[in-house]
C-alpha cells in the first residue's frame, strides 16, 4: 500500500521572523495564566487572561472556533491529557497537575505552545514527570537541529530522541496517536510527529521546517479516551499526565524556538540560530 504524499511546506527565514510575532505572543500569555495558576482560581478565568493577552497584541487565539473547539486555551487536569475545555466551574484545587495548550495567529502566522505545572503543594513525582516530558522535548529539539546540520536528519530522529528521554527520565506512558505537528499559515500541517519510534526514518530535516513538538506523558498505561464532549483526551486507567510543547523552526544557521522567550538559547546553546536577536519583545 502507498503512504500518502506529504504536503510539507518550507518557510522562508522572513516568514519564521513572522512566525516569532506569535510565538512571542504565545509565551507571553503562557507567562501570565502560569502567574495565575493558584487554589482557587478557574480554568475558565485562565482563558479569560490568556485571550487578553492574545488580542492586546493583536493577535487572535488559534484555537477558539477551531473545528468549534469553544475557548482560546485547552487546560488540561489531572488526568485529562490534552483538549480539556476550560470551564467556570472546573476550580483548581490544592495538589491539581495542570497543562495549559496555547495557540496564537499573527499577521498570518501560528504559534503553538503548551506547558505543565503544579497547582500549589504538588506531589513532587508529579512535577517530575512534567520536567521529564519538558526534558523529552528539548531532546527532540536538540536532534532536528543537529540533524538539520549534518545533512543528514530524518523526522523520527526527533521521535526517537523524545522517546529515549523519557525513558531515561522513568517509567511513564508515551500518549500514543497524539503528537506534533508542522505548522505555519495553518495550526496543523504536514508532518505529524510521533514521540516514539525507530531514528532515520521520514522527510528530511532541513531548513524552512517548522515543527511543534510536544510530549504527551503518564503516570501508567499510555492508553486514553476521549469524553463524551468530543474534545477532552483522558487516561484510560485514570492516571496523572503531563504535556508540553514548543515551536520551533529551522534555518541554515540553527534552531529557532520561536515560542521560547530567549529562542531556545538556554537549552540549546549554539545549536540555535545565530540570526535571532539578542532581545526580543512581544511589541516587536
Amino acid at each position: 500500500m502507498r503512504r500518502p504524499q506529504l504536503d510539507i511546506q518550507l518557510k522562508t527565514p522572513e516568514q519564521i521572523e513572522l512566525m516569532r510575532g506569535a510565538g512571542l505572543v504565545v509565551a507571553a500569555a503562557l507567562d501570565a495564566m502560569r502567574d495565575a495558576v493558584v487554589p482557587g482560581v478557574s480554568t475558565a478565568d485562565l482563558d479569560a487572561i490568556a485571550e487578553k493577552v492574545i488580542r492586546d497584541a493583536g493577535a487572535v487565539p488559534s484555537f477558539k472556533g477551531y473545528h468549534g473547539f469553544p475557548a482560546s486555551i485547552c487546560a488540561s487536569v489531572n488526568e485529562q491529557v490534552v483538549h480539556g475545555i476550560p470551564a467556570a466551574e472546573q476550580v483548581l484545587k490544592e495538589g491539581d497537575l495542570l497543562s495549559l495548550d496555547c495557540g496564537a495567529i499573527l499577521h498570518g502566522w501560528h504559534g503553538d505552545s503548551a506547558i505543565t505545572v503544579g497547582v500549589g503543594e504538588t506531589d513532587p513525582a508529579l512535577l517530575t514527570m512534567a520536567r521529564v516530558a519538558e526534558d523529552a522535548m528539548w531532546a527532540g529539539i536538540a536532534a532536528a537541529a543537529r540533524g538539520a546540520a549534518n545533512g543528514r536528519g530524518r523526522l523520527t530522529d526527533i521521535s526517537f530522541n523524545v522517546e529515549k528521554a523519557v525513558r531515561k527520565g522513568g517509567r511513564y506512558g508515551i500518549v500514543d496517536g497524539y503528537g506534533g505537528h508542522g505548522i505555519g499559515t495553518e495550526m496543523h500541517q504536514d508532518p505529524h510527529v510521533l514521540n516514539h519510534g525507530k531514528p532515520g526514518k521520514g522527510p528530511r530535516l532541513e531548513p524552512g521546517l517548522c515543527l511543534a513538538i510536544e510530549p504527551m506523558i503518564t503516570m501508567g498505561s499510555p492508553r486514553t479516551v476521549e469524553l463524551d464532549d468530543g474534545w477532552t483526551v483522558v487516561t484510560r486507567d485514570g492516571s496523572m499526565a503531563a504535556h508540553v510543547e514548543h515551536t520551533m523552526c529551522l534555518l541554515d544557521d540553527g534552531v529557532w524556538v520561536t515560542t521560547a522567550p530567549d529562542g531556545g538559547r538556554a537549552r540549546l546553546g549554539d545549536l540555535v540560530t545565530a540570526r535571532q536577536p539578542a532581545v526580543d519583545s512581544v511589541a516587536e
